[in-house]
């Protein structure tokens, strides 16, 4: 992922982030900008961390929540809590600033914790999506199918799989000697700028592209499906009726998730192996709008739960009273009234 953020155009560098041949230029803004972008960036960073934690908490803490899909939902949570605890304080940093003053050590650490929660979730959405396919397209076997212990193994290969990626691009040497003709010239110091090479931009492309692939012909099948289904819904009981419409809501609110994630994230996928066939031509604030307006998924989907799930908004409204002191609120049925 590529890191380095120079000054944009029309700026003139006011200092240099180190005083040593070879540093990066910093761009100074003034105190003003520099104080609304530190503050808009930590409101983001709270509600993308609080917003998150509130989904984990609830699903651990309702037992009538503890489900292989909600499971799911929690480790996708997760994920994108540790992004907004772990990495974007930094990013914010390094955004503001035009530098990096933390260190090879944590250069290296953030780029890779960056990339693992980002393909986690991917993953994760992509698991999600094929589970809501189970619920849909094959809703009598779905329970034998999707077990707990299966969302359990969607989860460690959620992680699993991203994590191995990861580490072996960053922490080996591998692609660095068998890519050395694609290598750019050396970064300045104080950019963090790890495999920034010709070739970066094609090895991510498809992390990003094959899942969602995945998932958008998941979802078509699952809206045909769901359509079918509603014009059949009036022959069920009610008990099978409502259960038949919890299922085509979820799958219709994840559908909308996997949406909002494309339109985040596809800008920065796309410009990313674009730039690598143009010598990076990319302008760096343009890039940094990019990065952050893909960060900004970690905080959507706590927000499309509330608008979009009563037992959502029900389990919050419990977790900040004082209902949630009592034993009996654990076992208190959210999907009714």
């Amino acid at each position: 992922m590529r890191a380095v953020l120079l000054p944009g155009a029309g700026q003139q560098p006011a200092a240099l982030c180190y005083q040593v041949n070879g540093s990066c230029p910093r761009t100074v803004h003034p105190l003003t900008t520099q104080v609304a972008i530190y503050l808009a960036c930590a409101v983001g960073v709270l509600i993308t961390v609080l917003g998150n934690l509130f989904v984990v908490f609830a699903v651990f803490y309702f037992r009538v929540l503890h489900t292989p899909t909600n499971f799911l939902l929690l480790s996708l949570a997760l994920a994108d809590m540790m992004l907004g605890l772990l990495v974007l304080p930094l990013s914010t940093v390094r955004s503001v600033e035009s530098c990096w003053f933390f260190g090879d050590f944590l250069c290296r650490l953030h780029t890779y914790l960056d990339t693992l929660f980002c393909l986690t979730s991917i993953f994760h959405l992509c698991f999600i999506s094929v589970d809501r396919h189970c619920a849909i397209c094959d809703p009598l076997l779905y329970p034998s199918k999707f077990t707990v212990r299966t969302a359990l193994q969607y989860i460690l290969a959620g992680w699993g799989i991203p994590a191995a990626y990861t580490a072996f691009f960053l922490y080996t040497d591998v692609v660095e000697r068998a890519l050395g003709q694609w290598l750019e010239e050396l970064p300045c110091v104080g950019s963090c700028q790890l495999l920034f090479n010709k070739f970066w931009g094609w090895l991510n492309f498809p992390a990003f592209f094959i899942p969602c692939l995945i998932m958008i012909s998941l979802y078509v099948r699952i809206f045909v499906v769901a359509t079918r289904q509603a014009q059949q819904i009036k022959a069920l009981s009610q008990s099978l009726a409502g259960a038949a419409k919890r299922e085509r809501k979820a799958a219709k609110t994840l559908g909308i998730a996997v949406g909002i994630y494309l339109a985040c994230w596809l800008p920065f996928t796309v410009d990313t192996l674009v730039d690598s066939l143009l010598s990076f031509i990319t302008p760096p604030l343009v890039f940094d709008i990019f990065i952050w307006f893909a960060y900004f998924n970690s905080a959507c989907n706590p927000i499309i739960y509330v608008f979009s799930y009563r037992w959502f908004r029900k389990a919050l409204k419990l977790l900040l009273s004082r209902a949630v002191l009592s034993p009996r609120t654990r076992t208190i049925d959210l999907y009714h009234d």
